[in-house]
């Protein structure tokens, strides 16, 4: 009888550099340094994307980051975050502390995750669980009432609407809904079914276009595979928002939204904000330096601070498959400055003329889209099939159009938020949003909403000037250059 000898396997092996160099991420939430805000320390293995999914994490939890500092050189990610709550104040929760060192440190170890992706023009929304609904995308030129026809058309193709988010800057809109089946309430699979969808979407977006104009750069896109756990874009499962987001940004770039009419620069002069709180128009600037020591460009942002900010600047700077190395973010009096020094991903800096306008012109328009012109309103009732038609087509026959919407539907409550304005430039006339009330009923509950949160540091912008608060990593780099990522000590 033969020996037969097999090679023996070290169940540990698999876990030796972790055990000889320690854990590839470590995450340290520091609430005792700084009085006002929390520290948020990550020292992690660096990968592409990284950056981006850690601040998808502490923006999905409606954080704000008043100031972080990055470096990335050598393999190795360094990071630290100053974060507040939504109500701007220190993190003093242990279930949020301990999910944010879960989520990053599981974030920091998960090698090629879905998030580092470069999406092209298909949605890939990443869930464990089964498809339950069927994924739309739609890019096109704006018009007044379009969002209001894309839900009429919807419902003609007897299709409920779950969850839908749109938005429109520059003449573009870009949208996603997640839908049904209306009698069965299941995902519509049916190949003929989704042509005709398909086909009859495309037709409501390019109604506008004539034979003197050229091709409209409308699309539609249906993916009944998606796996999209749908939870509620208005307060929704965490990490579902921003995946959204993303795909919103990208489909914007995708329709070149940064080409069309000059950023910031409506004939309205103004918008409103996150919470839909009128503010005055200050377009945001952006401006490219060389430095030649390290072979990087120097991406400088200037411009009012608001929520999600940061998460909008890195997710379209990794979009575009640039590779941020280190970076400076600050803000102070309303104001926001960041600094990213970046390559692309194929090592080389930014060298044509061509390119640093076309980076500069995709982070205006990033940083613009969000910056809503007009009021914002917020809508909830029982959901019902075609609610979201009714509800459009009353602010389309009212003169005010949808320039950005999020609908979620929450157990049998249907929540929308809209930013609407009048469709002549003029300020939104109240007294058509208590006519609208009248005539939705009393089953639709009706509010214009305010954010108040920010009111103080919106204020104090006006006397203050950006120069005084800001930090440039430039400057430091330069003069330190040899000594950046050295001085950064790994958390114990």
């Amino acid at each position: 009888m033969n020996k037969v000898c097999w090679p023996y396997f070290d169940p540990d092996f698999d876990n030796l550099p972790e055990r000889i160099y320690g854990p590839t991420c470590r995450v340290c939430i520091d609430n005792e340094s700084i009085e006002d805000c929390t520290v948020v320390k990550v020292d992690s293995v660096n990968k592409q994307g990284l950056l981006l999914e850690m601040v998808q994490v502490l923006t999905d939890m409606n954080l704000t980051i008043s100031k972080s500092y990055i470096s990335s050189d050598g393999g190795w990610f360094m990071d630290v975050f100053h974060v507040k709550d939504e109500n701007g104040n220190k993190l003093n929760d242990k279930k949020v502390i301990d999910y944010i060192q879960q989520a990053i440190g599981t974030t920091g170890e998960i090698p090629g995750s879905a998030m580092a992706k470069t999406y092209a023009n298909k949605a890939v929304f990443g869930s464990e669980n089964p498809s339950e609904h069927t994924a739309i995308e739609l890019t096109g030129i704006d018009r007044p009432g379009l969002f209001s026809e894309i839900s009429a058309a919807l419902a003609d193709l007897h299709c409920n609407i779950l969850e839908a988010h749109a938005w429109s800057h520059n003449d573009r809109l870009a949208c996603v809904a997640y839908v049904s089946d209306q009698s069965t309430d299941t995902p519509i699979d049916d190949p003929h079914r989704l042509a005709a969808m398909e086909e009859h979407l495309t037709t409501v977006l390019g109604a506008t276009a004539t034979a003197d104009e050229q091709p409209s750069p409308s699309g539609t896109h249906i993916n009944p595979l998606e796996a999209v756990k749908t939870g509620g874009f208005l307060g929704g499962d965490i990490g579902i928002k921003t995946k959204v987001e993303r795909r919103l940004h990208q489909l914007m770039l995708s329709v070149r939204d940064f080409d069309s009419p000059s950023l910031g620069l409506r004939s309205n002069g103004g918008g409103a904000d996150e919470g839909g709180r009128r503010r005055s128009r200050s377009p945001p600037v952006v401006w490219i330096e060389s430095c030649d020591e390290k072979g990087y460009s120097i991406v400088s942002v200037e411009c009012r601070d608001r929520p999600r900010l940061m998460f909008d600047t890195v997710c379209t700077l990794t979009d575009m498959q640039y590779v941020i190395f280190h970076a400076s973010i600050s803000s102070h009096g309303g104001f926001a400055f960041q600094e990213y020094f970046i390559r692309h991903v194929d090592g080389y800096a930014l060298n044509t003329e061509g390119e640093k306008q076309r980076v500069i012109k995709c982070l205006e328009a990033a940083i613009e889209r969000r910056v809503c012109e007009g009021v914002r309103l917020e809508l909830c009732a029982a959901n019902r099939i075609g609610l979201l038609s009714d509800i459009t087509r009353v602010l389309r026959e009212n003169g005010l159009a949808v320039v950005r919407a999020d609908v979620a539907t929450k157990g049998e409550k249907s929540m929308n938020a809209f930013y609407v304005r009048d469709v002549s430039g003029n300020e939104v006339d109240m007294d058509f949003v208590e006519s609208m009330k009248r005539e939705m009923g009393p089953i639709i509950d009706l509010a214009v909403k305010y954010d108040t949160r920010r009111s103080s540091s919106s204020s104090s912008a006006s006397s203050t000037s950006p120069e005084q608060s800001r930090f440039s990593l430039g400057d430091l780099f330069r003069s330190q250059i040899g000594r950046l990522s050295q001085n950064f000590v790994p958390i114990k």
